[in-house]
This record gives C-alpha cells, sequence and structure tokens, in this order.
C-alpha cells in the first residue's frame, strides 16, 4: 500500500470515548483521507461497553470490517496490529505526518510521554514526535492527578496537541452527539480539514 503525504494516522486507546473515535473516522473517511488505524485492546473492551460493538482481534478481520462499516477500499483504510512493526508508521521514513489518539487513555498518555515505544501505537506516536509532525490527544479523563498533569505538560513543551475531550455548550446541544460533534470538529479544526460540524466562534451567527 502506498502512503501519501497526507495519511493520518488515528490510534484509538481504552479511554472512555469510543463515539469520538467512530465520529472522528468517519469524517476522516468522508473527506477521503487515507487513515492508519491502529487500536488497543482495551478500546475493543470499551467499543462494546459504549456502542455494542464487537470488533475482531485480529487486524486483517477488524480492517475488513471497518471497511465494510464505512464502505472504503482498503487503500483508504488499514488496520495494523500492536505489534506489526514493519507497518509504516513505525518508521520515520514512511510513518504519516500527522496521528491523533483519540480517545487517549492515561496509561498511554504516560508512554508516549516516556518514549517508551513498546508496542506499534506508542512507536507511532514516539516517530511523530521525533519527526516534528503533528500530535494531537485526545484524553478523556476526571479528575486529572499531578502525574495526568505532568505528561501533558511534557508533551506540550514539545509540540503535542492536548486536547481533552470537554465539549462546550455554548452551541446548545440538543443531543449526545452534538457534543461529540464539537470535539471532533474541534479535532478537524486542529488537523488543517474543513468540517459542518460546528461553526467556529463567532461565525454563523447574526450580529
Amino acid at each position: 500500500m502506498t502512503v501519501s503525504n497526507s495519511a493520518i494516522t488515528l490510534a484509538i486507546t481504552g479511554a472512555s470515548g469510543a463515539p469520538y473515535a467512530v465520529r472522528l473516522l468517519e469524517c476522516l473517511l468522508q473527506q477521503q483521507q487515507q487513515v492508519h488505524v491502529l487500536m488497543s485492546s482495551a478500546a475493543r473492551v470499551v467499543f462494546v461497553t459504549e456502542l455494542d460493538w464487537q470488533l475482531p482481534a485480529a487486524p486483517q478481520a477488524m480492517g475488513n470490517a471497518l471497511r465494510e462499516q464505512f464502505k472504503v477500499s482498503s487503500e483508504q483504510l488499514q488496520v495494523y496490529g500492536k505489534e506489526q512493526w514493519f507497518a509504516p508508521s513505525a518508521s520515520g521514513s514512511a510513518a504519516p505526518k500527522r496521528m491523533v489518539v483519540c480517545p487517549c487513555s492515561t496509561g498511554t498518555l504516560s508512554a508516549i510521554a516516556t518514549g517508551a515505544s513498546d508496542n506499534l501505537l506508542e512507536r507511532a506516536a514516539d516517530v511523530v514526535i521525533k519527526e516534528r509532525g503533528q500530535l494531537v490527544l485526545v484524553p478523556r479523563e476526571m479528575p486529572l492527578s499531578a502525574i495526568h498533569l505532568e505528561n501533558m505538560l511534557k508533551l506540550a513543551r514539545l509540540g503535542v496537541t492536548i486536547m481533552p475531550a470537554a465539549p462546550g455548550f455554548y452551541h446548545q446541544p440538543k443531543r449526545i452527539e452534538d457534543l461529540v460533534d464539537f470535539v471532533v470538529a474541534r479535532v478537524l479544526d486542529h488537523l488543517g480539514l474543513e468540517q459542518t460540524l460546528q461553526p467556529r466562534w463567532g461565525y454563523g451567527e447574526e450580529s
């Protein structure tokens, strides 16, 4: 598979917030982005808990399931396992320059902050940082301990965008989907992608 310069790595971990991940993936694919999906074992458990969605553990089977769900080709969406060290995202010479971890568990946050690289997801984030690409982390945890905050500060100082899943309410949400869209819209904004999920502040309103 050829990796385009505009490809995006979407990592999904075991923090609560599966609807954010699914909506973000849907929006990226709708915009014809090439997406590399990395999903932890804990994330699969959360998908069952929050979405009643059982995904296969094997990367190839999971990829087939996701491509069927979103009606896209293998060229547009690929799934890689945690030990597929020959995946493009494992090397700075081939990895997509943009990566989002959504949702991002505090365990994953810690591993990225320390450069652990014990699996492909952690290695992919390490590569994006060292190659000075764009890394966006969407943590979903409360309350935050001093450990969590110190890890976030360390990464923020390295240029990583820390974007907690904390939707606003000034758009007067009526449904849970409105809150999900708020967070996903902000992620898309930071990736430099067009989105119509939520208007930016001061736009689309009568003066």
